[in-house]
């Protein structure tokens, strides 16, 4: 893999990473809807894959379609919505596979209670950082308009909390930064990089 750091091209061998080695963790990518979570959590995958390395999207979105269609959201739905989720990244973590989770996950206690399932340093808390202005002007589907409106019940930041993070791991303000961006970052924090900028475009 080549990476490039201030103008010059700089090897890596992301097995060799001792960051990436440690495959069995999952990276909990928390934040607003219109935020960026799915969109970073693919971007990364991608990435990840390109580089021969072992991922997976576990997003909000798909799990509400199958394993957690039963619930609704209800701070004590999201909650068991988010219990399932937390269950179902392990198994993936455990099977040496970085379980990239992409999830509203609204409570701090919630997002706590996953990472009391992970031994220390196997869960990586990652707020996906917009203001709640930048997120409706992003939201193509009307969902914070139908909120404002009346038409949604418990939408997060609308009717609903949202409990930001206090100390996450890490955090990316995508209202500063382009998609590209906040996933070469992203993945550099995991290859343990600081200045370099993969080249690998999304």
């Amino acid at each position: 893999m080549t990476m490039r750091s201030f103008g010059h091209p700089l090897f890596i061998n992301p097995r060799q990473s001792p960051a990436l080695e440690r495959q069995k963790r999952v990276l909990w990518l928390t934040g607003l809807s219109g935020a960026g979570r799915s969109t970073i959590a693919n971007g990364l995958a991608a990435m990840l894959s390109a580089m021969g390395l072992r991922a997976v999207v576990l997003d909000g979105d798909d799990l509400r379609n199958g394993l957690c269609a039963d619930l609704g959201f209800a701070p004590q739905d999201r909650r068991e919505n988010i219990r399932r989720a937390g269950h179902v990244a392990r198994l993936f973590a455990n099977a040496g596979t970085l379980c990239i989770a992409a999830f509203i996950s609204p409570y701090r206690e919630d997002r706590d209670r996953v990472r009391s399932l992970m031994p220390p340093g196997g869960f990586v808390e990652v707020y996906i950082n917009a203001p709640l202005a930048v997120c409706e002007q992003r939201d193509v589907k009307g969902l914070y308009a139908r909120a404002r409106s009346g038409g949604i019940a418990e939408f997060t930041g609308i009717t609903a909390p949202y409990e930001p993070p206090l100390a996450p791991e890490f955090e990316i303000r995508t209202d500063e930064l382009t998609v590209g961006e906040s996933v070469a970052c992203l993945c550099n924090y995991l290859l343990g990089l600081r200045e370099a900028v993969c080249e690998y475009q999304i």
